[in-house]
């Protein structure tokens, strides 16, 4: 990464910790969920650093020493910026949630653009930029994440304050018909252009984004094709920018091993236990209509029917980490989620035996790792992802191989894992409910052989292997010291799970 004075800084809408209060008023720090708080934490904790973001809850209040106490626990500085209960409608919820999610995730007909979203988003953007050049060197790496900050290089080259900035975008990049309905949309991309460095999850991504630059930018060159083709610059009018394909990936190693811990294995008995004889299928997702959960719902619906034999042996554990309920559409995805799986267990459910076990509620870590080792089958079926982190958290806990994936082909994970997986495409339902039938009666060879091929290509391109492919990509000033190779932590102690790319 660098010599022994230079430091790598995170920049992210959250921090890794949130602020929890109790019903007294006494507040405590507690680690945060997502996929990147997943991701970077280990890598962060072995190699010392800060990270920049936001705590979760209006005006930050008595947090900086809780934060400060956070800190220790995790191996790196903590510096918060401070957003208003104004400044996260229209920033976070407004302008990030109600306009650049859904586009980004091609279901425009979600967008509420409203002016003051736009206001507030570069606003908050030019101040986490502000909190950028105060609380960094000349010489640190400053990595950018997600649709929330596009726009902090922008604020810093305005402000005349040079650094090494990269950016990744987590979810997708829309396709150009799309990115040029967007309203402000020649700012953005001037946003993502601002950086030395722009990485995309899948090739797909990066392709959408270089039209956008041939068509919008007519100014620019985009160099780089066929082999070279997930590793492209962009010159000209005074910008020379990288964009290449980083898929992120996960703490295999930590994974593993914590999924092999005895607490984990009592409380995965205890799941067998309150269901005995069944095959466990596991949906888990931060609720949110990009996760295709009605869909997953009708599916396996239409598998009970067309297959009786599955009844009374076979339970979907779906469980819905809450999110944005404040927006209006996810409270009623909710309501109709909640909806189908009433109907759902009503039509099939039988003394001692209901199709789908429901909880709405966020999972400690040793009920998640304990609930990836019960399940036989996960189902990571969304309508669009950047990347989806669920699918290969599971697989790194299927110690025993005795496992297999059910994922879209709408996920970036797809591009690393679709060999290996068995494919869906999650509008279709009647081939979803085929593939849930496929996953339960495949035999165990076979599902040795498919897990087994998984584990290992996560293994290979852990997120250790992401980040420094990463880093050595982001273009170095002349002057710039030499980066030191990213160091693997030791062991972990728990940690929270990741839910993907909640931040």
């Amino acid at each position: 990464m660098s010599n022994t004075n230079q430091q790598l800084v995170v920049v992210s809408n959250r921090l890794p910790v949130v602020i929890e209060r109790a019903a007294d008023g006494r507040a405590r720090a507690v680690p945060g969920s997502g996929g990147l708080v997943s991701a970077l934490s280990p890598v962060l904790a072995a190699n010392g650093g800060s990270w920049i973001g936001w705590v979760g809850e209006p005006g930050g209040g008595d947090a900086r020493a809780l934060l400060a106490e956070a800190a220790g626990a995790l191996g790196c500085r903590l510096e918060q910026v401070p957003l208003s209960a104004e400044e996260v409608e229209n920033y976070y919820q407004g302008f990030a949630n109600e306009v650049l999610w859904p586009l980004f995730h091609d279901q425009p007909d979600r967008c509420r653009f409203k002016p003051i979203y736009w206001r507030h988003y570069e606003a908050v953007n030019r101040k986490f930029a502000q909190v950028v050049a105060e609380r960094t060197r000349p010489d640190d790496l400053v990595w950018v994440h997600d649709y929330h900050l596009i726009r902090v290089a922008a604020g810093l080259r305005d402000a005349g304050v040079e650094r090494q900035l990269g950016f990744f975008l987590h979810i997708p990049f829309p396709a150009v018909d799309l990115f040029a309905t967007l309203p402000r949309r020649d700012e953005l991309l001037d946003g993502l252009l601002a950086y030395s460095l722009v990485g995309f999850q899948t090739e797909r991504d990066l392709d959408n984004f270089v039209s956008c630059v041939e068509r919008l930018r007519l100014d620019l060159v985009v160099e780089g094709s066929g082999a070279r083709r997930c590793v492209r610059s962009i010159e000209g009018g005074g910008l020379s920018v990288v964009v290449a394909v980083a898929p992120i990936s996960i703490d295999f190693r930590g994974f593993a091993s914590r999924a092999a811990r005895a607490d984990v294995s009592e409380a995965r008995a205890q799941i067998e236990a309150r269901m005995p004889g069944q095959q466990l299928i596991l949906g888990l997702d931060r609720l949110d209509y990009s996760k295709g959960i009605p869909q997953r719902l009708a599916a396996f619906d239409l598998a009970l029917e067309r297959c009786p034999q599955l009844r009374g042996g076979v339970t979907l554990v779906q469980i819905v980490i809450p999110s944005r309920v404040e927006i209006e559409d996810y409270a009623a995805l909710k309501q109709e989620i909640e909806r189908m799986i009433g109907a759902i267990n009503g039509k099939y459910g039988e003394p001692g035996w209901n199709p789908i076990q429901y909880m709405y509620r966020s999972l400690d870590e040793v009920e998640l790792l304990a609930y990836y080792r019960a399940s036989e089958v996960a189902l990571v079926t969304s309508l669009k992802d950047g990347m989806n982190l669920i699918c290969k958290e599971y697989c790194a806990c299927c110690l025993d191989d005795d496992g297999v994936l059910v994922l879209s082909e709408f996920a970036g994970a797809a591009a690393q894992l679709g060999e290996h997986c068995v494919l869906v495409n999650p509008h279709d339902v009647e081939q979803t409910a085929n593939a849930i039938h496929e996953a339960l009666t495949m035999a165990g060879p076979a599902r040795a052989k498919r897990m087994s091929a998984l584990r290992r290509s996560i293994r290979r391109a852990d997120i250790f292997a992401w980040v420094e492919a990463f880093l050595e990509l982001l273009p170095r000033p002349k002057s710039a010291p030499p980066r030191r190779r990213i160091s693997r932590p030791a062991p972990l102690g728990p940690q929270r799970g990741a839910l993907a790319c909640e931040q």
